[in-house]
């Protein structure tokens, strides 16, 4: 069987620095979610499976063509939509997907224009410009774009980003429909609630490494603890207490784990409270998703000195 995608010992260097660091990984039917902090590798894996960045070391394939020597047939079978907007506001939404849909040759264009705004309701929208558009409307016509030549694999770059509650949520029913159609789905997202409640399988990455794989439920699982949150007034000392281990901090939220969490709970809040550290709030809770993801990556914003404004900087040098 062909896998959707299929990465070995795929590596990425700027210079001196490893941006991704051997990943190998498989993707088949599913939607696939690669989480992490700022620097960690994402974009940098998702612009080599999509043919926009040559690897380093390693190989790939996506729909069975070698990223590197079968670029032009990789292209054919994706779909790839960025996290900043790809909509050309001069134009109605039906002017922006008939476009793609001559540029990828599509088959009576037309039709296939009519019939992907009908699947992101935008029919009734369809000949307004989109600067009338909503960011949540805006965002539902990238996916009509990126459908239009019916791709196997498609990628989505932060699709919900600065989206409300009500438009993340619109677009993740579009999403799981696609899913259910058998499309495979690669997302990079920083909401671990949809990560948690959408996707069927989630890989961390951390300094260019998977960190942690498999299903929401499976990496909650793992924890095999309660959870323990602190809001706390400065920066934690990080001294051991009996029965909880400290897991990190991020902003002011402490984390700890405990086999048994109620019972830790009151020992932990008097310990903090003779050692000085000033809690506004305590919490204990079931792990989540950003608990598994808090213990995989520990509180880093930047991994390596690296952020997407230097990888940006060093792409335009190369180019």
């Amino acid at each position: 069987m062909t896998l959707a995608i299929e990465t070995t010992a795929l590596t990425r260097y700027y210079d001196d620095l490893c941006a991704v660091d051997h990943l190998s990984l498989s993707v088949n039917n599913e939607i696939f979610a690669l989480l992490g902090p700022n620097g960690s590798g994402k974009t940098t894996t998702v612009l080599m499976l999509t043919t926009l960045l040559h690897p380093t070391t390693g190989t790939a394939t996506v729909c069975g063509h070698n990223i590197t020597t079968e670029a032009g047939q990789v292209r054919n079978c994706i779909s790839y939509v960025p996290q900043d907007m790809a909509v050309d506001i001069r134009l109605t939404g039906r002017e922006n997907v008939h476009l793609f849909a001559k540029l990828y040759g599509v088959k009576n264009p037309k039709d296939r224009t009519d019939e992907v705004l009908a699947v992101m309701e935008l029919t009734d929208r369809a000949d307004d410009l989109i600067k009338t558009y909503s960011g949540g409307m805006r965002r539902r016509l990238e996916l009509a774009q990126a459908l239009v030549h019916e791709p196997e694999v498609l990628f989505l770059d932060e699709p919900t980003l600065g989206l409300d509650v009500a438009a993340r949520k619109k677009i993740w029913e579009h999403i799981r429909g696609l899913r259910q159609k058998g499309m495979t789905i690669f997302v990079t997202t920083h909401y671990m609630d949809e990560a948690d409640q959408f996707c069927d399988r989630v890989g961390i990455i951390s300094n260019g490494k998977i960190a942690a794989l498999g299903s929401p439920e499976e990496l909650k699982a793992r924890l095999m603890k309660d959870v323990i949150t602190v809001r706390i007034e400065g920066q934690y000392p990080d001294h051991p207490v009996d029965a909880v281990s400290y897991v990190g901090q991020s902003g002011d939220e402490v984390t700890f784990t405990a086999e048994n969490g109620s019972e830790a709970l009151p020992h932990l809040a008097k310990t903090l409270e003779s050692r000085g550290v000033r809690v506004h709030a305590i919490d204990l809770h079931e792990p989540t998703l950003d608990d598994v993801f808090l213990q995989a990556v520990g509180p880093q914003e930047e991994p390596h000195g690296f952020s997407d404004a230097k990888f940006r900087i060093m792409l335009r040098r190369r180019k």
